[in-house]
């Protein structure tokens, strides 16, 4: 019976020790992925986003999209799990620098002036042909460097999706997330896109790698936002001023 009863003991022992052990390497995996998201994109425990919003073009009155606001809070929620904070702010009343804290800017530059800025300043190879087709009804031309892209609404639409940091006297500048589609449901797409993709970005761009990616959504008619190509790294072309 003494026998018996050290056996249980022993093995209760044994599976206590194996789920403690089991525990402790899922924490560790988990802590280890939480640091390298946390690290992409620049929020750590505590920190504050910055979440601007653009401005439906389609009507008069201060309007977000829908699917500008299903954009919002798919980034909402990878900024809670990041740990940090959203603050949400009016295109036109981000006034301030940027690299202090992490900023997604959302919508193209017709919609968003606070996107007009950065792609000034850091984009100056990319560019959008807003008096060619003004409208969310007709979505500007996209233009990187020599290449110039244009929508066939339903079918074929792009969005640009940049992270970027500039050249800045800080040690370690946060990021700026840059999302420009040429229609609402093109910027939930390249968010979405953000979203599930950021391991596979962060393995290739590293902690503090800029990058501007030029995606297409197809057929968003039917697949709405979930159908998403990559049609290439246009990082050299944006960022390099045209003659």
């Amino acid at each position: 019976m003494d026998e018996n009863l050290r056996e249980i003991v022993l093995g209760l022992v044994a599976a206590a020790i194996t789920a403690s052990a089991g525990w402790l390497a899922r924490s560790t995996l988990w802590r280890r992925r939480l640091r390298r998201k946390q690290r992409f994109f620049g929020m750590p425990a505590n920190s504050t986003c910055l979440l601007v919003i653009n401005r439906d073009p389609g009507v008069d009155e201060w309007t977000v999209a829908p699917n500008d606001v299903f954009a919002l809070l798919e980034l909402s929620a990878l900024i809670k799990d990041c740990g940090a904070r959203a603050e949400v702010v009016g295109h036109d009343a981000a006034r301030q620098g940027f690299g202090e804290r992490t900023e997604i800017c959302l919508g193209g530059p017709a919609s968003n002036r606070r996107t007009a800025a950065h792609l000034g300043s850091l984009l100056p190879g990319f560019s959008v042909e807003l008096d060619v087709e003004p409208d969310e009804a007709k979505p500007g031309v996209f233009v990187v460097g020599e290449e110039r892209y244009r929508a066939q609404k339903g079918a074929v639409e792009y969005v640009l999706l940049a992270r970027l940091t500039g050249s800045q006297d800080r040690e370690d500048p946060r990021p700026v997330f840059l999302i420009c589609g040429q229609r609402s449901i093109t910027n939930q797409a390249a968010a979405r896109y953000l979203v599930r993709h950021h391991v596979r970005l962060a393995r290739k761009y590293g902690r503090g790698g800029d990058f501007c990616l030029l995606l297409r959504v197809v057929n968003s008619e039917a697949y709405g936002p979930d159908v998403v190509e990559l049609v290439a790294d246009v990082t050299r072309a944006a960022t390099t001023a045209r003659e």
